[in-house]
Parts: C-alpha cells; structure tokens; sequence
C-alpha cells in the first residue's frame, strides 16, 4: 500500500504578536520567523517522522526549491512535484501570547493543479493505495472523483473551509478528519455529537474524527464512537497540530493499528507538537512518540 499526499507547500512568515491583529488596528510584532509549511507539507512530514513512506504531489513556484529539498531531507519522495513559473504558496501567521494563531494564506503555485497533471499523477497509483487531500490547492473535487473512479482509499481534511470543499462530495471519503469549526461550517451544528450525528445521516459510510483541542477528539464509524482525552502539556504553538494528528491518524491506518492505538499515538504526537515553534519543524518522529507515551 502507498500513500500519496496530493497538497499544498507553503513558506510560513509567523508573527508573534500579544493579540490577533484587529481592523484598523496597526500592532508591533514582537518577533518574525520564517518556516517551511503548508498543510500537505506539514502532513508528508508528519507521516515520514512517524516512519511511513509518503509521496506528496503537488506545485512550487520558482523559489520553491527550499520546500523540495526540505522534504527529501525529511524522507518524502518529491518525484510528483512540478515546478513551474511564478510564486510557492505562503501564509502570514500570527502567534498570540495564549499560542492561538490566525493565518492569511496565498496559494500560488498550490492553485495551478492542472487536471493532466492530476491524471499522470494518479496513474502511478494503485488500487487501495491511500489519498490524502487538504483543501489548500485547487480541482480538490476532481481529486476526490479521480481517487473513487481508480478505487484509492481517500482521507480527507477539508480545510480551510470554502465554497469549493462545502460542494464537495465529502461523503465518498472513506475517512474525513475535522476540527470543531470545521464540523460546524459543514453540518451546520455546533456540539460536537450534534456533529457526528449528523455525519452518522448524511455521510454513514465516512469514517470521522473530530478533534476537539484541549477536549482530545472523537473518532466515529459504523461500529461506534471512541473518545480520546488530550494529554495535558504547556503550549507554545499549535499551528501544526492538527496536520500533526492527521499524519500520524494515516500513519496508523498504513500500519493496521488498532484504532484506540492510533488515536493515542496522534494524541501524544500533537501535545509534543505544541510544546514547540514553527510548523514542520514541530512535529516529533515516531521515538520520540514512543518515549512520550511509556508509561502514560
């Protein structure tokens, strides 16, 4: 089984700053730095660190050859990135003093996906070979139709939520991973089991996993639902969180994990993740997910 990341790369300009920056308001930031990401690029990363062979495809721009090379020196094979004219995708992120974030993203290269490209993509693919998918590039609902019509295994996380994800026929995934906020924009509720539910109606054959922050997540398919409590550590960043949980969530599926097993392990992945600035740079490999949890 392959794993194919099909998904955004992104230079991340992070601003600490004492409070999201308001309207009209002009705010000194307290420091800037500069980090490799994207949620495709966190995700590869993430999967690699937790020892799984991952292939992302995707677009840079001409000043993109940081955000390749980075990812071969993390383990990703980057054979299915193009490069072409223009600028990578780069986001703006603001760090407050409570390690909440606000990002302005500008997608660049990760909007130039052409369908050709999708299709010579995919034809390296197999049969239950797994797709992963954000919603930081375009044609993700022809990404999505490609992925069922070739019979892949497709893992959706459908941020940041726009007009094109809210069309999109989430209900072919086989496993969609959301956060709260998420949830909400696309069932229209708020409580996160009013959310399951509603998945449980419209979407019964799409495994979910809601994550819920501090609260931990909640995972639910056919057979049920699982909670899982966050473990409790100091944060200082939580950009790369949730891309963390979700590499790591695939990361268990590829291995044949148990589900409990694996919802722990992304717990544990997370909270280190937290506990560190930046991005890609966050995310803890799979020893250091394994000395986190002994004897927890």
């Amino acid at each position: 089984m392959r794993v194919f990341n099909y998904g955004s790369l992104n230079l991340d300009y992070v601003y600490r700053v004492s409070h999201m920056v308001r309207g009209g308001e002009t705010l000194a930031a307290a420091g800037m730095e500069i980090y490799l990401g994207g949620k495709g690029l966190n995700q590869s990363v993430a999967l690699a660190r937790a020892g799984v062979p991952v292939c992302h495809a995707g677009c840079v721009g001409e000043d993109g050859h940081v955000l390749t090379q980075y990812l071969d020196s993390q383990g990703v094979d980057t054979s299915l990135i193009r490069t072409i004219n223009g600028k990578s995708g780069h986001t703006i992120i603001q760090v407050d003093d409570r390690a909440q974030n606000a990002i302005l993203v500008y997608g660049g290269a990760n909007h130039k996906q052409t369908r050709e490209q999708i299709r010579q993509t995919l034809d390296t693919s197999n049969p239950g070979d797994i797709l992963m998918l954000q919603n930081e590039i375009n044609e993700s609902v022809y990404l999505m139709e490609e992925a069922k019509r070739r019979g892949l295994r497709l893992v959706v996380n459908p941020s940041p939520m726009d007009e094109q994800i809210r069309h999109a026929p989430l209900e072919t995934a086989d496993y969609i991973l959301i956060n709260e906020t998420e949830g909400n924009a696309i069932s229209g509720q708020r409580e996160a089991s009013a959310i399951l539910d509603w998945f449980s109606v419209h979407s019964p054959k799409t495994a979910v996993l809601l994550t819920l922050g501090e609260a931990g997540a909640v995972y639910q398919d056919g057979k049920g639902r699982i909670a899982q409590k966050a473990f409790s550590v100091v944060a200082v960043d939580t950009t790369a969180a949730g891309d963390t949980f979700t590499g790591y969530f695939v990361a268990g599926l590829v291995r044949g994990m148990e589900m409990e097993e694996i919802l722990r392990q992304c717990a544990a992945a997370s909270a280190l993740a937290v506990t560190r600035n930046g991005a890609a740079p966050s995310i803890p490999s799979k020893e250091e997910v394994d000395r986190f949890l002994t004897g927890r």
